[in-house]
């Protein structure tokens, strides 16, 4: 495990959705809902000019002339007016916010689904958490383009903007100076938000990062244990959270110079108000409920631009959310080559590899000019050291990998050029460490066929030599196994796979190492199941175990990348090679 890396180099990186962009894509396609919120926000704000509007005439006008059925008119229209406010807030919230999550739930399936269509050498490159943390959090929010967030500014752009006609033309002097600071607010605000948005990107990054780690950190646990490394891990997991930390201060520093300059200026704004206020109505060119009606349009023009600032903020972050959505949105897919059109029709299950070379990093080849034919039925079996390039031949078997020259071939068909999905139907995989997901035993067998009838679960069960423990157990195939199947030995996991590819079905079969690390008696009964497994079915053996595979129809000994012995076991032994010195060197220990 490695050291969180820092992504701050990456920091400063262009943002690539613009407001424009997102308009586009979020908000034109959903342009009903927003237009009623819009309507909505628009009479909230038309009906909150209400109360200061009354207050002057409940100044100027009623108490003056002791007017108390207008007194009664003014009331009645008041709580009109907060009963309109009210039910607008209220329709708002049901309205946008709940569409607002429905559009999340919506981004994140199209993200999972868009991960899931990823080449296998994406997730050898990208921790599971990090992924987790970018599928759950960076559509967040998008609540903010679609829900209140992006209506409320437009709304409040229409409050203000009619509260600044009115005071204009209660009194244009005093909107003047009360403007000028405000200007200055607006720039300070821009400004900020530009300083902001790459930090909110970087914010995601190490966030999933962390995230990331943490996952593999409660995954290790009993590595972690086992070596007595929980301190280390705490101190990895502390500069991780203190990266994030760093990156908050920053963003709350920007945030505090907006806040606190609000303050400031709009306590200068104030404070003038007062002073050519209280100037004008001691000349009586200003009345009470004239200066009272200014103040209270005053807060209503200034609240929605101090509102500005912090759905600013938000609207800053969905859009950084969203840029890093947009990277993983633009991968290319699996399935998104073009040349691989076609579909199998008729499957035989005949795999040839024709000088077939391939490597993970340029200029370093694991494999060099393999050739070999798996006749359909067939069992082919990979020996060699660790590291020789078995498994390899397997994930290019299984097209988890593409070859870098040279050609494979499935029925004759170039394996390249072959849809993905009409192959992987027929294919299985066996490995050594099998994964389970945390369910029951009778749901991990059922994973490739969720419709199987309970004949054919049964069929695979027995076929795998699963009952032999299951039958032993309280709740037999409903008994849950714990994340990984952390509940189960070694053995009884690996029956459970053996399981699930009988009960799949494939016509071809990959079996990497699926019977090193068992106890004896665990390993003759997987034989059994995988006997069953690889009946008229091709199969390619990779196995450290040279007593499992005695039987291959063709044994294909790799060192250094290179097929460097073939034949079947009386022929290696025969040849005194290197498939000879394994083999009486496993049969010594």
């Amino acid at each position: 495990m490695q050291h969180l890396k820092s992504s701050d180099k990456k920091d400063n990186k262009k943002p690539k959705v613009t407001l424009k962009q997102a308009f586009k894509t979020i908000i034109w396609p959903r342009r009903k809902l927003v237009f009623i919120g819009l309507v909505l926000i628009v009479l909230r704000s038309l009906s909150g000019l209400v109360l200061p509007w009354q207050s002057k005439v409940l100044l100027d006008e009623v108490v003056p002339n002791a007017d108390t059925s207008g007194l009664w008119t003014l009331i009645s229209i008041v709580i009109t007016a907060i009963t309109v406010q009210a039910a607008t807030s209220f329709l708002l919230t049901k309205i946008l916010s709940v569409q607002a999550q429905y559009l999340i739930s919506e981004l994140r399936a199209q993200v999972q689904k868009k991960v899931l269509s990823l080449p296998i050498s994406f997730f050898d490159n990208t921790k599971s958490g990090a992924l987790v943390s970018r599928i759950m959090n960076d559509v967040e929010g998008v609540r903010n383009l679609i829900g209140t967030g992006l209506v409320q500014l437009v709304g409040g752009s229409f409050t203000a903007i009619v509260s600044l006609i009115i005071l204009i033309k209660l009194n244009a002097w005093m909107t003047l100076f009360v403007f000028v600071p405000l200007s200055i607010f607006g720039i300070i605000a821009l400004k900020a938000f530009k300083y902001i948005r790459p930090i909110f990107r970087s914010r995601g990054k190490i966030n999933a990062e962390v995230t990331g780690r943490l996952t593999e950190t409660l995954a290790g646990v009993r590595v972690i244990k086992a070596f007595n490394a929980e301190d280390q891990e705490n101190k990895i997991f502390e500069k991780g959270v203190d990266r994030l930390f760093q990156n908050v201060k920053k963003s709350l520093t920007a945030t505090a110079l907006m806040t606190s300059s609000s303050t400031f200026l709009i306590g200068v704004a104030t404070t003038g108000i007062m002073g050519i206020g209280g100037y004008y109505m001691i000349l009586g060119e200003m009345t009470t409920g004239d200066f009272l009606f200014f103040t209270l349009l005053l807060g209503f023009m200034i609240a929605p631009i101090v509102q500005m600032s912090n759905i600013g903020s938000q609207l800053t972050e969905a859009l950084a959310g969203l840029d890093r959505t947009e990277e993983l949105m633009n991968m290319a897919a699996e399935e998104d080559d073009a040349n691989r059109s076609i579909e199998l029709k008729e499957f035989k299950g005949e795999l040839e590899f024709n000088d077939v070379s391939f490597a993970y990093e340029e200029g370093k080849a694991v494999l060099y000019n393999i050739n070999f034919k798996a006749e359909s039925g067939s069992v082919i079996a990979l020996v060699g050291s660790s590291g020789s390039g078995k498994s390899t031949i397997a994930g290019l078997s299984a097209t988890f990998l593409n070859p870098k020259s040279g050609q494979i071939t499935i029925d004759g068909k170039d394996l390249s050029k072959v849809n993905l999905k009409s192959f992987r139907k027929h294919l299985g995989v066996v490995l050594q460490d099998e994964f389970l997901f945390e369910g029951t035993i009778r749901e991990n067998i059922m994973f490739p066929r969720p419709n199987a009838s309970e004949e054919q679960l049964l069929a695979a069960v027995k076929a795998a030599y699963v009952n032999e423990f299951t039958d032993r157990f309280d709740d037999g195939l409903e008994t849950m196994i714990g994340e990984r199947g952390v509940k189960l030995s070694g053995g009884q996991r690996q029956r459970i796979a053996i399981a699930r590819a009988i009960l799949a079905d494939p016509k071809i079969i990959i079996l990497d190492e699926a019977t090193s690390n068992l106890d004896t008696e665990s390993e003759a009964l997987i034989q059994k199941s995988l006997g069953e497994l690889t009946k008229n079915r091709t199969t390619i053996v990779i196995a450290h175990r040279l007593s499992t595979i005695r039987k291959a129809d063709q044994i294909l000994v790799i060192e250094n990348g290179k097929i460097a012995e073939r034949g079947n076991h009386d022929e290696l032994i025969a040849a005194e090679g290197r498939y000879y010195d394994l083999y009486t060197y496993q049969a010594k220990i």
